[in-house]
């Protein structure tokens, strides 16, 4: 009987099957190994979980090399993900470059489904693996191409910015896509008075709050962040007043006029690195309090973050799986690379264009 891991084999059953192909015992060699990937990681992950993790990072690294593979991994990844096995990482943006100058004929797309289908949009003759196709988003599940071509019937002439947090299909009718470092910047370059922005209705109040034209929405959101309160901020500057609060724009209007700071991960990210404050709260992803603090000596990272449980389907058991068996492979219709990819890369010229 040939045993296969799916969406649904549990992690134990998983590993199991897995040590059918691959020898996943911590030995000398593999501590050895991965030594200098412990160590970036030691206060978030603890020594006796390492001996876990270690043999299958090794694997991991060893089958990327054999199977002329590249790995890119979102911000809101898992440490083990994030510092034990990827090439790439970054937001929505970085991703989406990155993507264009991969040199492997394979890509391993460590984060939700459309992130994939963005960077199978922009090397169509490579393959694209995703660990878990089940790992979605709210934002790219509220609104289809339909619901947009009957946004452009009610506003004739007026230009569609899409996040890209999105599906091909939708990226393939819309005239150019943004992501949450440079929306306020695709605004202001795309002709016109008033723009369509969607599906993210935060990100575009967040942003029409800094241009001139007028931003019509859609009821979307992400579960990540929707959440977050002016209340919770208020919580969590009574409980930590020393510390610097920073959250992601795509939190409701009241929050990013609460905090210190708002922007994108990678934002977020910099803004941490070079302000340097003595204790931050990171109003987003968990993940990413731990990863920056991998990263980041002399600062306390304090707690006041979701979890993304499509994020968090990414494991890696099913990144090893994924490349041992070139599952899960991602397509994306004929008919809708060409204007997909456009929209995609209208954002990188664009964004390059304000560098």
């Amino acid at each position: 009987m040939v045993h296969t891991i799916n969406a649904i084999t549990p992690l134990s059953e998983a590993r199991e099957i897995l040590a059918q192909h691959f020898d996943l015992k911590f030995s000398k060699a593999i501590e050895r190994a991965t030594d200098k990937i412990f160590e970036r990681v030691r206060h978030q992950i603890p020594e006796i979980e390492w001996s876990y993790y270690a043999p299958l990072i090794f694997q991991i690294n060893k089958l990327k090399a054999e199977k002329d593979a590249v790995i890119l991994a979102h911000n809101y990844q898992t440490p083990q993900i994030y510092h034990g096995v990827a090439d790439v990482v970054g937001d929505s943006l970085q991703l989406a470059i990155e993507a264009t100058k991969v040199r492997q004929q394979v890509i391993v797309q460590c984060g939700v489904h459309f992130m994939a289908e963005t960077s199978k949009l922009l090397n169509p003759s490579k393959t694209v693996l995703i660990p878990d196709s089940r790992a979605g988003c709210s934002l790219s599940e509220s609104i289809t191409a339909e619901d947009v071509m009957a946004m452009r019937a009610r506003y004739p002439g007026v230009p569609v910015v899409t996040y890209v947090n999105t599906s091909a299909a939708v990226k393939a009718v819309t005239d150019v896509c943004c992501t949450s470092s440079n929306a306020l910047d695709i605004v202001n370059r795309v002709e016109g008075d008033s723009v369509i922005m969607i599906p993210d209705q935060y990100l575009a109040q967040n942003t029409a709050k800094k241009t001139h034209k007028k931003i019509i929405t859609w009821a979307g959101a992400c579960e990540v962040h929707e959440t977050f309160t002016a209340e919770d901020i208020s919580e969590l500057r009574h409980a930590y007043p020393t510390a610097k609060i920073i959250a992601h724009p795509e939190c409701p209007p009241e929050v990013i006029d609460a905090v210190d700071f708002a922007g994108s991960t990678a934002a977020m990210i910099d803004w941490v690195k070079s302000t340097r404050p003595a204790r931050v709260v990171m109003v987003t992803e968990c993940s990413m309090s731990d990863n920056v603090a991998s990263e980041t000596t002399g600062v306390d990272f304090l707690r006041g973050c979701n979890i993304c449980p499509h994020m968090k389907r990414i494991n890696l058991e099913n990144v090893l799986w994924s490349l041992h068996t070139m599952t899960e492979e991602v397509i994306v219709p004929e008919e809708l690379i060409a204007p997909a990819r456009a929209a995609v890369e209208r954002m990188i010229e664009l964004s390059k264009k304000g560098d």
